[in-house]
């Protein structure tokens, strides 16, 4: 029984090594593609202040759930076209507009 608890825990450790990151979707005009602005704060080496730099990552999105505004999780995976290697994880937070998007349509329908 322990050997296959310590079998279960290492697959676990393994699957977590994957690199994660959280970030907000400016983009989803691309089929299954989203991208996810990610912002990182650095010290500066010399001066210590703390900068700002923005880089975009290109995510696989299966069923298209992602919208523009969304915070959403993703993660590393194998390359699946010239410019997307990261893969849509969860989204964390909807964006207001998304959720006016959908009440929306509901009204419109009565």
């Amino acid at each position: 029984m322990a050997e296959t608890t310590n079998k279960t825990e290492a697959t676990e450790q393994t699957a977590s090594r994957r690199n994660e990151k959280v970030g907000l979707v400016v983009s989803t005009k691309m089929q299954k593609t989203i991208v996810v602005e990610i912002e990182m704060r650095k010290a500066h080496p010399k001066y210590k202040r703390v900068i700002k730099s923005n880089k975009k990552f290109y995510a696989h999105d299966e069923q298209n759930s992602a919208r523009v505004g969304d915070v959403v999780r993703i993660r590393e995976v194998r390359p699946l076209s010239k410019l997307k290697r990261w893969s849509l994880e969860e989204i964390v937070r909807r964006s207001s507009l998304a959720l006016a998007e959908e009440k929306e349509p509901a009204v419109e329908a009565k």
